[in-house]
């Protein structure tokens, strides 16, 4: 009797030093998690917040040209240039003189908005990006049509960054444009309808778009790296 007591004594201090431990364990768990979700809406609050302020910036820069240079901006903070027959001619990845003025009187006003001290830390790329419709003349094989498509839609967009580049005005720029300004072809791959094969949507489908990509999803990266060090 006396030796089961003993037993029961020793057990109980360690059943409640092991309670204990789980407990701080619980509680180091839940403060970790806690910072973690702090840390990512302050993040997240800050994407948005940044975003919104961008998005109000690009509208009231371009917002009485757009409709002249028939291109819109959308809630993403993309501009879209929407009128083929201004861009290029069918099949050439040449600029029309006339896209060429309007890209003269965008891309300096567009670059001083974003290499400004409020949006320059914001800024991870700014993507130039082509489209075109599904078809190819000629070209029966979607397959085929596809991949024609894109390196003429590559080829496009190469011209567009070519041009821009060697604009006087965003001269002073270089150095920033080229670690953050890329040129990329989506041939048929982003149609604006998916299911609609008419012609007026295939016209429509032929754009070049200015996308803006944050760094909001690199500070959340490095957020997680650190937190993942300082748990270690």
């Amino acid at each position: 009797m006396e030796l089961e007591h003993s037993n029961q004594s020793h057990w109980i201090p360690l059943a409640d030093l092991m309670t204990g431990l789980m407990m701080v364990f619980m509680l180091l768990t839940a403060a970790f998690m806690l910072r973690v979700e702090q840390t990512t809406t302050l993040v997240v609050k800050e994407y948005e917040e940044t975003k919104s302020d961008m998005l109000q910036a690009l509208q009231k820069e371009f917002s009485k040209d757009l409709k002249q240079w028939n291109a819109e901006l959308l809630g993403d903070m993309t501009i879209r240039f929407n009128d083929p027959t201004v861009l290029f001619a069918t099949g050439s990845a040449e600029i029309k003189p006339k896209f060429k003025e309007i890209l003269k009187e965008f891309f300096p006003r567009y670059i001083a908005l974003l290499t400004s001290d409020k949006y320059r830390d914001a800024v991870k790329e700014i993507r130039i990006e082509g489209h075109t419709s599904v078809a190819w003349t000629g070209q029966n094989d979607p397959r085929a049509a596809y991949f024609l498509n894109m390196g003429l839609s590559q080829a496009r967009t190469r011209s567009a960054l070519e041009y821009l580049l060697s604009v006087p005005a965003v001269s002073s720029h270089q150095a920033w444009l080229i670690q953050h300004v890329t040129a990329n072809g989506l041939s048929s791959s982003k149609p604006l309808k998916p299911d609609d094969k008419s012609a007026s949507a295939q016209q429509a489908n032929q754009r070049v778009e200015f996308r803006i990509v944050t760094n909001a999803g690199d500070k959340l990266d490095q957020i997680s790296q650190q937190l993942k060090e300082e748990a270690q």
